[in-house]
Protein backbone atom coordinates (compact mmCIF):
# COMPACT_ATOMS: atom_id res chain seq x y z
CA UNK A 1 0.00 0.00 0.00
CA UNK A 2 1.58 3.82 -0.72
CA UNK A 3 2.22 5.53 2.70
CA UNK A 4 -0.39 7.40 4.14
CA UNK A 5 2.57 10.59 4.27
CA UNK A 6 2.84 10.63 0.74
CA UNK A 7 -1.34 10.81 0.30
CA UNK A 8 -1.59 13.27 2.61
CA UNK A 9 1.08 15.66 0.85
CA UNK A 10 -0.55 14.67 -2.34
CA UNK A 11 -3.88 15.81 -1.05
CA UNK A 12 -2.37 18.92 0.53
CA UNK A 13 -0.40 19.96 -2.99
CA UNK A 14 -3.90 19.17 -4.66
CA UNK A 15 -5.72 22.05 -2.40
CA UNK A 16 -3.63 24.60 -3.98
CA UNK A 17 -5.61 23.69 -6.74
CA UNK A 18 -8.74 22.56 -5.86
CA UNK A 19 -11.25 22.96 -3.42
CA UNK A 20 -11.08 20.11 -0.79
CA UNK A 21 -14.20 18.39 -1.92
CA UNK A 22 -12.83 17.89 -5.46
CA UNK A 23 -10.30 16.20 -3.87
CA UNK A 24 -10.94 12.06 -3.24
CA UNK A 25 -9.18 9.27 -1.79
CA UNK A 26 -9.75 5.27 -3.67
CA UNK A 27 -10.49 2.62 -1.66
CA UNK A 28 -11.57 -0.99 -2.01
CA UNK A 29 -15.44 -0.17 -1.05
CA UNK A 30 -15.56 2.70 -3.79
CA UNK A 31 -14.05 -0.05 -6.14
CA UNK A 32 -16.47 -2.86 -5.44
CA UNK A 33 -18.76 -0.24 -5.90
CA UNK A 34 -17.85 0.67 -9.86
CA UNK A 35 -17.73 -2.94 -10.93
CA UNK A 36 -20.04 -4.26 -13.33
CA UNK A 37 -21.60 -7.81 -12.51
CA UNK A 38 -21.50 -10.40 -15.00
CA UNK A 39 -25.05 -11.66 -15.53
CA UNK A 40 -25.19 -15.62 -16.11
CA UNK A 41 -26.02 -15.87 -19.56
CA UNK A 42 -22.99 -13.72 -20.93
CA UNK A 43 -20.85 -14.61 -23.74
CA UNK A 44 -17.49 -13.63 -24.77
CA UNK A 45 -18.99 -10.69 -27.22
CA UNK A 46 -20.53 -9.15 -24.16
CA UNK A 47 -17.53 -8.38 -22.78
CA UNK A 48 -16.18 -5.98 -25.45
CA UNK A 49 -13.62 -6.27 -28.28
CA UNK A 50 -10.22 -4.31 -27.89
CA UNK A 51 -8.16 -3.29 -30.00
CA UNK A 52 -4.60 -2.52 -28.63
CA UNK A 53 -2.24 -0.85 -30.93
CA UNK A 54 1.50 -2.14 -29.37
CA UNK A 55 5.06 -3.49 -30.04
CA UNK A 56 7.70 -2.43 -32.27
CA UNK A 57 10.38 -3.99 -34.20
CA UNK A 58 12.41 -5.29 -30.61
CA UNK A 59 9.89 -4.35 -28.62
CA UNK A 60 7.51 -7.05 -28.71
CA UNK A 61 7.58 -7.53 -25.04
CA UNK A 62 5.55 -3.97 -24.27
CA UNK A 63 2.63 -5.08 -26.44
CA UNK A 64 2.69 -9.14 -24.67
CA UNK A 65 2.99 -7.45 -21.35
CA UNK A 66 -0.24 -5.32 -22.17
CA UNK A 67 -1.94 -7.84 -23.99
CA UNK A 68 -1.71 -10.20 -20.72
CA UNK A 69 -3.12 -8.08 -18.24
CA UNK A 70 -5.91 -6.45 -20.59
CA UNK A 71 -6.77 -10.73 -20.91
CA UNK A 72 -6.65 -11.31 -17.37
CA UNK A 73 -9.25 -7.95 -17.08
CA UNK A 74 -12.23 -9.83 -17.92
CA UNK A 75 -12.33 -8.19 -21.88
CA UNK A 76 -14.15 -10.81 -24.08
CA UNK A 77 -11.94 -10.41 -27.40
CA UNK A 78 -8.91 -8.62 -28.35
CA UNK A 79 -6.49 -7.87 -31.24
CA UNK A 80 -3.16 -6.59 -31.06
CA UNK A 81 -2.28 -4.52 -33.95
CA UNK A 82 1.66 -5.06 -34.49
CA UNK A 83 4.25 -5.50 -37.17
CA UNK A 84 4.65 -8.59 -38.54
CA UNK A 85 8.13 -9.41 -37.03
CA UNK A 86 6.11 -9.77 -33.86
CA UNK A 87 3.49 -12.24 -34.83
CA UNK A 88 5.16 -15.41 -33.40
CA UNK A 89 5.96 -14.04 -30.57
CA UNK A 90 2.49 -12.71 -29.91
CA UNK A 91 0.62 -15.98 -30.93
CA UNK A 92 2.75 -17.61 -28.73
CA UNK A 93 2.74 -15.73 -25.34
CA UNK A 94 -0.78 -14.44 -25.77
CA UNK A 95 -2.98 -17.40 -27.23
CA UNK A 96 -5.91 -15.83 -26.57
CA UNK A 97 -5.38 -13.00 -28.36
CA UNK A 98 -5.70 -12.23 -32.20
CA UNK A 99 -2.64 -10.68 -34.28
CA UNK A 100 -3.72 -7.87 -36.73
CA UNK A 101 -0.46 -6.82 -38.71
CA UNK A 102 -0.11 -2.89 -38.97
CA UNK A 103 0.37 -3.03 -42.84
CA UNK A 104 -3.05 -4.96 -42.98
CA UNK A 105 -4.90 -2.46 -40.33
CA UNK A 106 -3.31 0.58 -42.05
CA UNK A 107 -5.23 -0.46 -45.92
CA UNK A 108 -8.45 -0.30 -43.63
CA UNK A 109 -9.84 2.36 -41.69
CA UNK A 110 -13.10 -0.18 -40.76
CA UNK A 111 -13.28 -0.07 -36.75
CA UNK A 112 -16.79 -1.13 -36.21
CA UNK A 113 -16.22 -4.18 -34.49
CA UNK A 114 -14.05 -2.58 -31.82
CA UNK A 115 -15.32 -1.28 -28.80
CA UNK A 116 -12.44 0.33 -27.52
CA UNK A 117 -8.70 1.41 -28.33
CA UNK A 118 -5.41 1.35 -26.36
CA UNK A 119 -2.15 2.43 -28.25
CA UNK A 120 1.30 3.03 -27.13
CA UNK A 121 2.67 0.47 -25.63
CA UNK A 122 6.48 -0.28 -26.94
CA UNK A 123 5.08 1.58 -29.86
CA UNK A 124 7.80 3.65 -31.41
CA UNK A 125 7.79 7.22 -32.92
CA UNK A 126 8.30 7.00 -36.18
CA UNK A 127 6.38 8.13 -39.63
CA UNK A 128 4.64 4.80 -40.03
CA UNK A 129 3.63 4.79 -36.06
CA UNK A 130 2.37 8.53 -36.72
CA UNK A 131 0.59 7.65 -39.80
CA UNK A 132 -1.36 4.59 -38.38
CA UNK A 133 -2.15 5.87 -35.09
CA UNK A 134 -3.34 9.62 -36.76
CA UNK A 135 -5.86 7.28 -39.06
CA UNK A 136 -7.14 5.12 -36.30
CA UNK A 137 -7.67 8.20 -33.92
CA UNK A 138 -9.72 9.68 -36.63
CA UNK A 139 -11.78 6.64 -38.00
CA UNK A 140 -12.24 5.63 -34.09
CA UNK A 141 -15.89 5.54 -33.00
CA UNK A 142 -15.19 4.43 -29.34
CA UNK A 143 -12.81 5.09 -26.25
CA UNK A 144 -9.39 4.50 -26.60
CA UNK A 145 -6.90 4.98 -23.51
CA UNK A 146 -3.47 6.34 -25.01
CA UNK A 147 0.11 5.65 -23.28
CA UNK A 148 3.53 5.75 -23.73
CA UNK A 149 4.69 6.61 -27.53
CA UNK A 150 1.18 7.50 -28.54
CA UNK A 151 1.52 10.02 -25.91
CA UNK A 152 4.66 11.09 -27.12
CA UNK A 153 3.52 10.67 -30.98
CA UNK A 154 0.75 13.01 -30.14
CA UNK A 155 2.72 15.62 -28.30
CA UNK A 156 4.94 16.20 -31.39
CA UNK A 157 1.93 16.29 -33.35
CA UNK A 158 -0.47 18.53 -31.40
CA UNK A 159 -3.21 18.43 -34.04
CA UNK A 160 -4.09 15.11 -33.22
CA UNK A 161 -4.93 15.82 -29.58
CA UNK A 162 -8.63 16.76 -31.47
CA UNK A 163 -9.13 13.75 -32.76
CA UNK A 164 -9.03 11.88 -29.57
CA UNK A 165 -12.36 10.20 -29.22
CA UNK A 166 -14.21 11.16 -26.37
CA UNK A 167 -14.97 9.16 -23.35
CA UNK A 168 -10.81 8.75 -23.51
CA UNK A 169 -7.83 8.27 -20.84
CA UNK A 170 -4.23 8.92 -20.60
CA UNK A 171 -2.21 7.56 -18.50
CA UNK A 172 1.38 9.41 -18.52
CA UNK A 173 4.10 9.43 -16.12
CA UNK A 174 5.30 13.28 -15.36
CA UNK A 175 7.94 12.98 -18.50
CA UNK A 176 5.12 12.09 -20.93
CA UNK A 177 3.02 14.84 -19.25
CA UNK A 178 5.56 18.08 -19.60
CA UNK A 179 6.31 16.81 -23.17
CA UNK A 180 2.09 17.30 -23.78
CA UNK A 181 1.69 20.21 -21.39
CA UNK A 182 5.09 22.06 -20.84
CA UNK A 183 7.99 21.58 -18.19
CA UNK A 184 6.45 21.86 -14.63
CA UNK A 185 8.79 23.64 -11.56
CA UNK A 186 7.32 21.62 -8.75
CA UNK A 187 4.62 18.56 -8.71
CA UNK A 188 1.76 21.23 -8.12
CA UNK A 189 2.01 22.86 -11.02
CA UNK A 190 2.03 19.61 -12.96
CA UNK A 191 -0.85 18.32 -11.35
CA UNK A 192 -2.73 22.10 -12.14
CA UNK A 193 -1.82 21.14 -16.04
CA UNK A 194 -3.16 17.91 -15.58
CA UNK A 195 -6.30 19.15 -14.45
CA UNK A 196 -6.06 22.06 -17.26
CA UNK A 197 -5.11 18.95 -19.73
CA UNK A 198 -8.57 16.94 -18.72
CA UNK A 199 -10.67 19.95 -18.01
CA UNK A 200 -9.59 21.50 -22.05
CA UNK A 201 -9.55 18.32 -23.79
CA UNK A 202 -12.82 16.31 -21.82
CA UNK A 203 -9.99 13.52 -21.43
CA UNK A 204 -9.82 11.66 -18.03
CA UNK A 205 -5.45 12.13 -17.33
CA UNK A 206 -3.90 9.14 -15.19
CA UNK A 207 -0.83 10.51 -13.65
CA UNK A 208 1.11 7.91 -12.93
CA UNK A 209 3.33 8.46 -9.94
CA UNK A 210 3.40 7.97 -6.27
CA UNK A 211 0.71 8.00 -5.60
CA UNK A 212 -1.21 8.06 -8.95
CA UNK A 213 -3.79 10.50 -9.51
CA UNK A 214 -6.28 10.70 -11.98
CA UNK A 215 -7.93 13.87 -13.20
CA UNK A 216 -11.24 13.62 -14.45
CA UNK A 217 -12.91 16.47 -16.81
CA UNK A 218 -15.49 18.38 -14.10
CA UNK A 219 -11.93 18.40 -12.17
CA UNK A 220 -12.21 16.41 -9.56
CA UNK A 221 -8.92 13.97 -8.61
CA UNK A 222 -8.63 10.54 -6.87
CA UNK A 223 -5.56 9.62 -5.19
CA UNK A 224 -4.66 5.83 -5.11
CA UNK A 225 -3.83 4.21 -2.02
CA UNK A 226 -2.68 0.84 -3.47
CA UNK A 227 1.20 0.19 -5.26
CA UNK A 228 4.70 0.29 -4.17
CA UNK A 229 7.96 1.35 -5.16
CA UNK A 230 8.57 -2.02 -6.80
CA UNK A 231 6.01 -1.60 -9.49
CA UNK A 232 9.30 1.22 -10.16
CA UNK A 233 9.82 -1.74 -12.92
CA UNK A 234 9.93 -2.03 -16.75
CA UNK A 235 6.52 -2.78 -18.57
CA UNK A 236 4.42 -1.92 -15.78
CA UNK A 237 3.32 1.10 -17.41
CA UNK A 238 2.27 -1.18 -20.14
CA UNK A 239 0.07 -3.37 -17.71
CA UNK A 240 -2.21 -0.69 -16.28
CA UNK A 241 -2.46 0.54 -20.14
CA UNK A 242 -4.15 -3.25 -20.83
CA UNK A 243 -6.10 -2.95 -17.89
CA UNK A 244 -7.32 0.16 -18.71
CA UNK A 245 -7.95 -0.83 -22.06
CA UNK A 246 -10.60 -4.37 -21.05
CA UNK A 247 -12.33 -1.95 -18.77
CA UNK A 248 -13.40 0.05 -21.63
CA UNK A 249 -14.02 -2.72 -23.68
CA UNK A 250 -16.00 -3.73 -21.26
CA UNK A 251 -18.43 -0.80 -21.38
CA UNK A 252 -16.59 1.23 -18.40
CA UNK A 253 -16.92 4.77 -18.16
CA UNK A 254 -13.13 6.87 -18.61
CA UNK A 255 -12.91 7.83 -15.34
CA UNK A 256 -14.19 4.39 -13.58
CA UNK A 257 -12.11 2.16 -15.92
CA UNK A 258 -9.44 4.40 -15.07
CA UNK A 259 -9.45 4.29 -11.00
CA UNK A 260 -10.74 1.09 -11.21
CA UNK A 261 -7.00 -0.17 -13.30
CA UNK A 262 -5.38 1.89 -11.09
CA UNK A 263 -6.51 0.73 -8.10
CA UNK A 264 -6.47 -3.11 -9.27
CA UNK A 265 -3.06 -2.57 -11.01
CA UNK A 266 -1.95 -1.17 -7.60
CA UNK A 267 -3.59 -4.16 -5.36
CA UNK A 268 -1.42 -7.47 -7.96
CA UNK A 269 1.61 -4.66 -7.33
CA UNK A 270 1.15 -5.01 -3.34
CA UNK A 271 0.26 -9.10 -3.95
CA UNK A 272 3.70 -9.16 -5.43
CA UNK A 273 5.75 -7.60 -2.76
CA UNK A 274 4.07 -9.92 -0.27
CA UNK A 275 4.97 -12.96 -1.92
CA UNK A 276 8.05 -12.17 -4.26
CA UNK A 277 9.50 -8.95 -2.45
CA UNK A 278 9.52 -5.28 -3.84
CA UNK A 279 13.24 -5.97 -5.26
CA UNK A 280 12.57 -9.03 -7.15
CA UNK A 281 9.33 -7.68 -8.85
CA UNK A 282 8.75 -8.06 -12.46
CA UNK A 283 5.86 -6.59 -14.71
CA UNK A 284 5.02 -10.09 -14.99
CA UNK A 285 4.66 -10.67 -11.69
CA UNK A 286 2.59 -7.58 -11.42
CA UNK A 287 0.15 -9.63 -14.35
CA UNK A 288 0.48 -13.04 -12.34
CA UNK A 289 -0.84 -11.03 -9.20
CA UNK A 290 -3.77 -9.97 -10.92
CA UNK A 291 -6.45 -13.06 -10.52
CA UNK A 292 -5.85 -12.41 -7.04
CA UNK A 293 -6.22 -9.02 -7.09
CA UNK A 294 -9.72 -9.17 -8.85
CA UNK A 295 -10.70 -11.80 -6.60
CA UNK A 296 -10.51 -9.73 -3.91
CA UNK A 297 -12.52 -6.99 -5.75
CA UNK A 298 -15.25 -9.51 -6.66
CA UNK A 299 -18.17 -9.97 -4.04
CA UNK A 300 -19.53 -13.50 -4.96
Amino acid sequence: MTDQAYIDETRRMLEATLPAASIHTLDIDLIRSLLKRRAPQSHKGSFGHALLYAGSLGMAGAAVLSAKACMRSGVGLLSVCTPAANNDILQVSVPEAMVIHTDDMYASSDLSRYTAIGAGPGLGKGDSQTALLDKLLKSASCPAVLDADALNIISMNGFLLDYVPSGSVMTPHPGELARLTGPSDNWTQMAAKAIDLARSTGITVVVKGAPTVTVSPDGNAWINTTGNVGMATAGSGDVLTGIVLSLLAQGYSALHAAVVAVFIHGFAGDEAARTLSRTAMTSADIINCLPKAWLNMEQL
